[in-house]
């Protein structure tokens, strides 16, 4: 019962810092049309889960409870991959076709490499 109540704690933790760091992106980024905040969500939590995947790895830095509050919860709810579709698919529908498939590329190609640079950074820490 612990692991769900960490979870769902996570989940409103990740849930909220995705709303501000997306809607911050897009405010700055002055973009009405290119999902730059959810890209930016998306390689931000490639980057973070390559950290933590990376600290497990190498020794059992987070407990059970610990996994669960921060890959499960928090990082479950903050990227968003379902929105990324949805937002894919309408730059398609709409005729945007360079951008959408710029949005998968980009986004493809770099969340893996924001998952290798912070499994890398984490032999830093």
């Amino acid at each position: 019962m612990l692991k769900i109540g960490v979870i769902g704690l996570g989940g409103c933790i990740g849930a909220i810092l995705r709303y501000l760091v997306a809607g911050g992106m897009h405010t700055l980024a002055k973009s009405s049309s290119f999902p730059v905040g959810t890209m930016t969500v998306n390689l931000t939590g490639c980057l973070l889960i390559g950290i933590g995947g990376g600290l497990m790895e190498s020794r059992q830095f987070f407990s059970p409870e610990w996994r669960a509050f921060i890959f499960v919860g928090m990082l479950g709810s903050f990227t968003t991959f379902s929105t990324f579709g949805l937002e894919t698919f309408n730059l398609a529908k709409q005729g945007q076709w360079l951008a959408s498939f710029g949005n998968v590329g980009v986004s493809l190609v770099a969340g893996l490499v924001a998952v290798f640079a912070g499994h890398m950074l984490s032999r830093l820490i």
